[in-house]
């Protein structure tokens, strides 16, 4: 996706399928080699590459795609593999996980104690800054080479806007640095 000069890739979409019939713990394990883990099962598909995991209420949440029709073919796929219909399947969105690059680099350490525009704070232990950005909301996280991660998007639309607006408010306030 493509906002302006910004790309912006969807790394991860997690959907959740609600099924007419709840899916079956005990029938997962046995018949398709699902793994139960604190209340769950999860299940690794190899085609449609995506973890499937069984919440208590036979909810299928698909872990791993970046885009509806993806998750949809996995959450089929063993509903298929466990002889179910998969008519009457709905689908609940889940947050996007994105990212973005700006051009140059970034002078990280000196956000969060000038920045106006949000809250900031910078992670020595990553070796990035967490921007809480209440305009958008969603947490942007930003590393010194311009590489941007947001984790908790509703919508990929929303992070091109967002990455839109950060490079503009990083590039006013003087933040970004030439390469070395």
């Amino acid at each position: 996706m493509t906002a302006g000069s910004m790309d912006v890739r969807v790394e991860n979409q997690l959907v959740r399928f609600v099924c007419p019939t709840p899916v079956n713990h005990d029938q997962v394990v046995t018949e398709v080699g699902g793994q139960r883990n604190s209340g769950v099962v999860i299940k690794a598909l190899d085609r449609p590459r995506a973890t499937l995991v069984i919440d208590e209420e036979g909810r299928i949440v698909v872990h791993g795609t970046h885009r509806i029709e993806a998750a949809r073919a996995a959450a089929k796929e063993l509903l298929l593999r466990l002889g179910m219909d998969d008519s009457g399947l709905v689908a609940e969105m889940g947050p996007v996980v994105a990212s973005f690059q700006f051009e140059q680099n970034i002078n990280l350490q000196a956000i969060p104690a000038q920045l106006t525009s949000g809250k900031a704070e910078y992670d020595q232990r990553l070796g990035c800054t967490t921007i809480h950005d209440s305009r958008h909301n969603l947490t942007v996280q930003l590393w010194p080479n311009g590489k941007g991660i947001v984790a908790d998007a509703r919508h990929p639309n929303m992070v091109a806007m967002a990455a839109v607006y950060w490079k503009s408010v990083l590039t006013d306030g003087g933040y970004f640095v030439e390469r070395i």
